[in-house]
């Protein structure tokens, strides 16, 4: 399928930008159906870029283009839960395991070249768990904004890497992660405070990272404090998507998918720490990936940096071939310096001969 994207349920919701080399496609397994977007020649070798919360492949667009006229055959799949892929009701549909077996039924469709893997956020796990359990479908791994756990993103892993001295445990007990546990604890008021207004929340969550915010509590450290991320208002307040971060086009397209299918998809990814611990644990050599991978951080990031704290230690320890850069941005790194970003992963995959 080509063409104008509309969001599923949408009588016509905005379509990609007609001037856009992004082709839309879709692909239907018995077991889940796949949106993505691809770009470049059909016969180069294969990039798989996956997005994180609350995105979809769209975030990806300036890297896509640029790779693809340096000749990489360009993927971005919309994960499950979100965009024009299957939207399961079960919550422990969202498991890491299940998003695997969707992006490994989708690289057999694509033509099982080796790929390189670049992901963002929830996709930097889904990414490191497809080096870790299918390695032979990997070139090489380019995480951004989140570093590999091999025993899980789950909240057991991240609360023992917390930094105490910014988040005493006595006040701040699941540190800046605090946001993940109300999501657990309270989905169905997280879910509908993020509903009020998507156009909005979209618009507030999709923020440039700023310099003033390293060394200080991160607002997702107070959530549960807050009686959730918009506190008594309960709704984002009226704010303006940033046309810096996000085409005009490529936003009114994220915005008619959270319109179309809500937040409690996308939320459930945060539901299922128990069943993807077990599952990487079932990982080969303890998740130990032997595959170059390189680690883009963000400076800014005031949740997920690993500077000055010990939350890029066990990826240290788990990655044979590990290359580690920094940029100045917050967690939105592939929006914020998107022509930074491009630049660090064509160096390493010349440094590397990938």
């Amino acid at each position: 399928m080509t063409g104008p994207f509309r969001v599923p349920g949408s009588a016509a919701g905005p379509t990609l930008n007609q001037a856009s080399t992004l082709l839309e496609r879709t692909f239907s397994t018995p077991r889940h159906t796949t949106h993505y977007i691809e770009c470049g020649p059909a016969d180069g070798p294969l990039m798989i870029f996956l997005h994180g919360w609350p995105g979809n492949g769209l975030i990806w667009h300036a890297q896509m283009d640029a790779f693809a006229a340096d000749g990489w055959h360009c993927v971005a799949p919309d994960l499950r839960g979100y965009g024009g892929s299957s939207a399961p009701s079960a919550r422990d549909a969202y498991t890491i395991r299940e998003a695997v077996a969707d992006m490994a039924e989708l690289h057999d469709h694509l033509g099982r070249t080796p790929a390189i893997r670049v992901g963002h956020d929830w996709g930097s796990p889904v990414a490191g768990a497809l080096a870790a359990h299918e390695p032979r479908r990997c070139r090489g791994v380019v995480l951004t904004s989140l570093a590999y756990f091999p025993d899980a993103f789950a909240l057991p892993t991240l609360i023992d890497l917390v930094d105490r001295t910014l988040y005493p445990a006595d006040h701040y007990p699941d540190g800046q992660w605090d946001y993940f546990r109300y999501y657990t604890t309270h989905f169905d008021a997280a879910a509908a405070d993020l509903d009020a207004d998507q156009a909005a929340t979209l618009a507030s969550v999709y923020r440039p990272g700023s310099l003033a915010a390293i060394g200080k509590v991160s607002p997702t450290a107070v959530i549960t404090r807050n009686g959730g991320r918009y506190g008594a208002a309960h709704r984002a307040p009226p704010t303006e998507a940033d046309p810096a971060l996000w085409p005009p086009e490529d936003f009114a397209v994220l915005v008619q998918a959270f319109k179309a299918r809500g937040f409690r998809p996308a939320n459930a990814w945060y539901l299922n720490d128990d069943a993807n611990i077990a599952y990487a644990r079932q990982a080969p050599d303890g998740g130990r990936l032997a595959q170059p991978v390189l680690y883009v951080n963000g400076d800014w990031d005031a949740i997920c940096s690993i500077n000055g704290n010990r939350q890029g230690d066990p990826m240290r320890a788990a990655c044979a071939d590990l290359t580690v850069t920094s940029l100045p941005a917050g967690h939105w790194l592939p929006l914020e310096r998107k022509a930074e970003h491009i630049e660090a992963i064509r160096a390493w995959l010349r440094s590397k001969k990938l």
